[in-house]
């Protein structure tokens, strides 16, 4: 299992967003720029962001701008945003276990209710993380 890269790549816009916003224009060229991936990935990540109520986009000088108070932002909002997690969950069972196996049979009720528990306890934390949280980018004027 892992999830994908669109997680860290909202999570890097965001963390643009809160230390450029009011000094620089936010474009998804400037954002493809700091993160090292083409603009059209960034294009659909922030239409993600803007439908999940993180961002707005804004024509002219501004260009892509928080849409909430990003220090309350947790992990799990932009998780939520960008990950397609079904409503079976982040595991997935192989779809034909043999029910002639004493393993296969069973196999559903040895594992769904810990990964259940597991899934839950990862969100939790996500939850409770929030972008403030991190540790703060700061200026390096040496580059």
């Amino acid at each position: 299992m892992q999830i994908s890269s669109r997680f860290t790549i909202a999570v890097h816009i965001l963390e643009c967003i809160k230390y450029f916003e009011g000094r620089n224009a936010i474009t998804s060229e400037f954002l493809a720029g700091s993160i090292g991936v083409n603009a059209v990935i960034i294009r659909r990540i922030i239409s993600q962001l803007k439908a999940a109520g993180l961002v707005s986009v804004e024509r002219g000088k501004t260009g892509i701008i928080s849409a909430r108070n990003l220090d309350d932002v947790t992990l799990y909002d932009v998780y939520s945003a960008v990950e397609a997690v079904s409503s079976d969950g982040l595991f997935h069972f192989h779809a034909n276990p043999n029910p002639k196996c004493p393993v296969g049979k069973n196999i559903h009720d040895i594992l769904d209710g810990t990964l259940r528990e597991i899934q839950n306890s990862f969100e939790e934390r996500m939850r409770s993380v929030k972008l403030k949280d991190l540790k703060p980018v700061t200026l390096d004027i040496t580059e």
